[in-house]
């Protein structure tokens, strides 16, 4: 079984877990940074842990649920994982959530899968191939201006620059806004505040894969396995979409992070 084929195997028993703890009602608490956990988001966690490692377990982990002791630092393949992306969405009964799978080799994804459980989702990829979606091929879209573009984003971005009428959506999980670029459904995502590597990894390969431009809101190139495991923003688009975006948030440089 290579990677990808994991993955999409770890995804499914995953997304039955997620959705049984959902069922069954959810018991949250609050994390050291007042962020909410579920007893769900620890369950998905630990299974993931143990079916991945178990079978890669020269392979390093790095997850949003999981104490980082810096082990992975000297391996040069990891896992990085968030087994509940969009916490809130899974709490509230909404649909925009998602599990985040990503196989990083030096400092570069290079198999990934988002899971959307309640969509019935499932966006994979891997190094070298399509971006897939249900296991059918995805693009990025073709539109080059942002007057009218579909965008999504949050209010913290809306207020970092001068921006066209659009039309602006939010969704909970990163990596799902990251897979709704790559499958044409949105035009562009931006954020300008700080993400982590367990947001990002497995969306911004299966976007790359799609066509997309994926930088930080710097337009800087995102690495993984970094010591401190954290991104200045994001920003997903087609490549001059990408550009204008960039340009706008450069523009005013005190409002980016």
């Amino acid at each position: 079984m290579n990677d990808l084929a994991l993955l999409l195997e770890a995804a499914r028993q995953a997304a039955e877990l997620a959705l049984r703890y959902r069922s069954a009602g959810l018991i949250a608490t609050a994390k050291s940074g007042g962020s909410p956990v579920t007893n769900g988001d620890l369950a998905v966690d630990a299974l993931l842990k143990t079916l991945l490692t178990g079978l890669r377990p020269d392979y390093g982990w790095l997850s949003e649920e999981t104490a980082d002791d810096g082990s992975r630092l000297g391996k040069r393949r990891l896992f990085v994982v968030d087994p509940i992306d969009g916490t809130t969405a899974y709490m509230k009964g909404a649909p925009w959530f998602s599990i985040s799978l990503a196989v990083v080799e030096d400092g570069r994804p290079v198999a990934g899968v988002v899971c959307a459980p309640a969509l019935d989702q499932v966006y994979a990829g891997e190094e070298g191939g399509e971006a897939l979606l249900n296991g059918r091929p995805i693009a990025i879209s073709g539109r080059s201006a942002l007057e009218g573009c579909a965008m999504l984003t949050d209010s913290r971005a809306l207020a970092a620059a001068d921006w066209p009428p659009m039309e602006v959506a939010r969704r909970n999980s990163i990596a799902l806004r990251l897979c709704l670029v790559a499958e044409g459904a949105f035009d562009a995502m931006v954020s300008v505040s700080h993400l982590h590597e367990w947001d990002m990894a497995a969306g911004h390969l299966i976007a790359r894969l799609a066509g997309a431009t994926v930088s930080d809101a710097h337009g800087q190139t995102i690495a993984y396995n970094r010591a401190s495991p954290r991104s200045r923003g994001l920003i997903c688009a087609n490549q001059p979409l990408h550009s204008l975006i960039h340009d706008r948030l450069a523009a005013n440089p005190a409002a980016q992070t």
